[in-house]
């Protein structure tokens, strides 16, 4: 019996989706929530896992297909198929000879599979055990994403999978991720290719038995040669007990296979006990390679994503253990083996800036990625739709500086997090906006909606692009909690574990340009939210202060907070107003009780 793996709702907004790579093939053997493929959506590009274990057996939608939700990605079996499926294709090659002789297969053919598998095996010899198989279909990938692409196919038809093995990587708007098998055994056949995008739920690849995909070829070289219709069909039942009672003669079994696929048609006519022989001839050969593939290379399970990941990052792959599924190397992997390799040469290389080197990118045109085009396309939306303007104050965070440094080290200790500034910037503007909403309101037609929560968009940079996952009722958390969600938003995102839910649902947005050293910028507001709070570098400089009621020189540290806003229905004062609490909140540095740790 056969599972179908359909494209699952991905979010509110989301309809649709685009197969950006199958990560598994017909034939993979496929464990339950193993990566099957890639979907990308308008707000998301993630994996869409198997969602039981087995072997697929059937793609339904081909890379860069897109499918609607609820659609059928692929089909996944249970490998119980295996016989059944050889069996159809021994009796059903020669009825493509001879239009009399189906009906004495079907005659020949004792047991009551028999007669419904030729049915189908005359179309097309493979699908004939997808009523065992297992379909592989498009899961659902967040609230909002209804589709995704395939972008490559990790298995090909025949290869073999594991539950939980890659079977193909799905691309949507938000996230690229790969798509488990949900089941163990052989892909059989790849319904999504790359490139084509597919709705949730649509059927991407149908897993079956190890054995029926290998058979169906070998079967097919004597039957274009008008075989005994009779021959076939009665050694087919055959080969089931020798194949299980002489292993041991399976190896010069398979070397006849090998070779005589052409002479066999020879000797299937002269004599029926030959053609017998080499049905399991060619079930015992089919085994052999697919124990091999997963196990050749370490090259196998390198996704061409990874590849310019380690390039970009200057990681050896040869010394990298991955840690997926048979021992492929995730992005993960190559991203931790990164951080190690630059953390230690850290010290020597401080004294001078390594030279920049030349990027490849020069001279070429390249293609938009599916998020780009999204963000591009939304940020001239929201510029088009929306009246927008900034607002800039300067902060005097000096006792806010001295109290992080005087907590920092017993925070490591006790949460495992590292205390940066941007936790009590998010803190501050969380109180702020339940005191001003109107920054925090949205615009439906000719009416302002005031959220009943302070849901935190924070912007993260990452190699696809800027994603903004969000930090839910910001208000009502406390530094630790602020502190350790946003190092797990930010690593999941960039580490594309990110699920899509977690993208949606933002009425504010928090980013730090000032990661990288910048002093302030005037960020873009993107609808339908109607503010976002661009917090600057902290930086140490001369500034004027009140010593015994006298002005005088000090160091002092300093941070630019800059607010972009819809002027539609927020006005000067309003920015003002919000930017002056979120002033008097960091300058106060009163953060003690809502420490946390």
């Amino acid at each position: 019996m056969s599972t179908s793996v359909v494209l699952p709702a991905l979010g509110e907004s989301v309809t649709e989706g685009t197969v950006t790579r199958w990560l598994k093939q017909v034939g993979d053997t496929v464990q339950a929530d193993e990566g099957l493929l890639e979907i990308s959506t308008d707000k998301v590009d993630t994996e869409i896992p198997s969602p039981v274990t087995g072997v697929i057996e059937e793609i339904l939608v081909a890379e860069d297909e897109t499918v609607e939700v609820g659609a059928l990605l692929a089909r996944i079996g249970d490998g119980s198929s295996a016989a059944p499926a050889q069996d159809a294709p021994a009796a059903a090659a020669p009825a493509e000879e001879q239009a009399p002789e189906p009906a004495q297969a079907e005659a020949a053919a004792a047991p009551a599979e028999a007669p419904a598998a030729p049915a189908e095996a005359p179309a097309e010899p493979a699908p004939a055990a997808s009523g065992d198989a297992t379909d592989i279909v498009l899961p659902e990938l967040g609230e909002s994403v209804t589709e995704g692409t395939v972008t490559r196919w990790l298995k090909q038809v025949g290869d073999s999978v594991e539950v939980d093995e890659a079977l193909l990587e799905i691309s949507t708007d938000k996230v690229d991720t790969e798509i488990p098998s949900p089941v163990a055994g052989v892909l059989q056949e790849i319904v999504a290719g790359e490139d084509e995008t597919v709705a949730v739920g649509a059927v991407l690849a149908r897993v079956g038995s190890g054995a029926a995909p290998a058979a169906a070829p070998a079967a097919q070289a004597p039957a274009a040669e008008a075989a005994p219709t009779e021959t076939p069909a009665s050694p087919a039942e055959a080969p089931a007990a020798p194949a299980a009672e002489a292993p041991v003669a399976q190896a010069p079994a398979a070397q006849d296979a090998a070779a005589p696929v052409a002479p066999a048609p020879a000797a299937a006519p002269s004599e029926p006990a030959p053609a017998a022989a080499s049905a399991p001839a060619s079930e015992a050969s089919a085994p052999a390679p697919k124990l091999n593939l997963p196990t050749e290379s370490d090259n196998l399970y390198v996704t061409p994503l990874v590849r310019r990941l380690a390039s970009q990052q200057g990681v050896d792959l040869a010394s990298v253990t991955g840690t997926g599924v048979g021992g492929r190397i995730r992005k993960e992997d190559v991203l931790k083996a990164a951080e190690s390799a630059a953390s230690a040469p850290a010290a020597a290389a401080a004294p001078a800036p390594a030279p920049l080197e030349v990027s490849p990118l020069r001279g070429t045109t390249q293609p938009m990625s599916r998020l780009r085009k999204v963000l591009a396309k939304r940020a001239v939306e929201s510029m088009q739709q929306t009246a927008q303007l900034t607002t800039v104050v300067e902060v005097d965070v000096t006792a806010l500086a001295e109290y992080r440094d005087s907590v920092k080290a017993s925070f490591l200790e006790k949460t495992g997090d590292k205390l940066s500034f941007l936790p009590f910037f998010a803190l501050a503007a969380a109180e702020a906006l339940r005191a001003f909403p109107i920054v925090n309101a949205t615009v439906d037609g000719e009416q302002i909606v005031y959220p009943a929560s302070e849901n935190v968009s924070i912007a993260v940079d990452t190699e696809r692009g800027l994603l903004t996952p969000v930090l839910r009722d910001a208000a009502s958390k406390n530094i630790a909690e602020i502190a350790h969600e946003i190092a797990d938003l930010a690593a999941r995102t960039r580490d594309n574990k990110l699920k899509p839910d977690e993208l949606a649902g933002g009425t504010f947005t928090l980013t730090n340009t000032g990661s990288r050293g910048a002093l302030f910028d005037t960020p873009v507001v993107f609808l339908p939210q109607s503010a976002i709070l661009g917090t600057g570098t902290v930086v140490k400089r001369p500034g004027l202060v009140k010593v015994g009621g006298a002005d005088a020189i000090a160091v002092r540290s300093y941070v630019y907070l800059a607010l972009s806003y819809d002027h539609r229905i927020i006005d000067g004062a309003d920015a003002a107003r919000f930017l002056g609490a979120v002033k008097a909140r960091l300058e106060s540095a009163q953060f003690a009780a809502q420490l946390g740790a």
